[in-house]
């Protein structure tokens, strides 16, 4: 499966599970709700003290699988470099993600002070690689 691909399910799919690596190299995961970016990056929001937040400030290469809602059937590995966009600058970003996962919220100005109180962050991972490269 080619990077285009992968994004391509993105689009559709949104239930997926991050790994992260904790401080002793052991695995993190988390499940989450993932989206694609404008640009082609997978994201996440999550609250700013999270475990995945500070394994990704830490070491930014992270995984994740992403299948369909049912959770049987088709599913994608990506593999990438994960950033950590806080407030102020992660509000917009937050906002379009909440977009074209849900559509329009039906107060923006309700979504922001919950963000803000949440302490919300978005990871935005930029994809190196994605798989599976054979079925089996």
């Amino acid at each position: 499966m080619d990077i285009r691909e992968a994004q391509e399910f993105l689009q559709t799919h949104s239930c997926a599970v991050l790994a992260t690596r904790r401080r002793d190299g052991q695995p993190q995961l988390s499940p989450v709700t993932v989206g694609i970016d404008e640009v082609g990056r997978a994201v996440v929001s999550s609250r700013a003290a999270a475990y995945k937040v500070r394994n990704i400030r830490r070491e930014p290469q992270v995984s994740l699988c992403v299948f369909v809602d049912n959770f049987y059937g088709r599913w994608i590995q990506i593999d990438g470099s994960a950033e950590v966009l806080a407030l102020p600058e992660a509000m917009e970003p937050l906002v379009e993600y909440y977009r074209r996962l849900e559509g329009e919220h039906p107060d923006w100005d309700d979504y922001r002070r919950a963000m803000e109180q949440d302490q919300r962050v978005l990871l935005r991972i930029t994809i190196a690689r994605a798989g599976p490269q054979h079925q089996g």
